[in-house]
């Protein structure tokens, strides 16, 4: 294997490993807005978690976080919950970065 294969190599490597990174960040976000929602929902114990594990499998609807955002969207519009589209894309943005530094954390 000569230099130019083992660097393609190296960074084919370091790209899986940052996409499996961004995978389990963004499947912790959701669950921990899933927790957040229900929550301010008024559901707790293990409808919380159910609740919570929704949220992480809408996201396998279709790339990017939009399918997670509706999902929420509806369920407080339908609960009657007052958070606007700006408060709860924050908290994703927030939860986000939260996830990140637990995934960090855990290495």
């Amino acid at each position: 294997m000569n230099t130019f294969d083992k660097r393609e190599d190296g960074f084919e490597r370091k790209f899986a490993h940052d996409e499996e990174l961004k995978f389990k960040a963004e499947a912790r976000r959701n669950k921990l807005l899933g927790l957040w929602a229900a929550d301010l929902m008024g559901i707790s114990g293990d409808e919380a978690d159910t609740y919570a594990k929704s949220v992480v499998k809408a996201d396998f609807q279709e790339p990017g976080d939009e399918d997670v955002f509706r999902k929420v969207r509806a369920d407080f519009d339908a609960k009657g919950i007052d958070q606007s589209d700006h408060q709860l894309r924050r908290t994703m943005d927030e939860l986000m970065a939260t996830a990140i530094e637990q995934i960090q954390s855990d290495s």
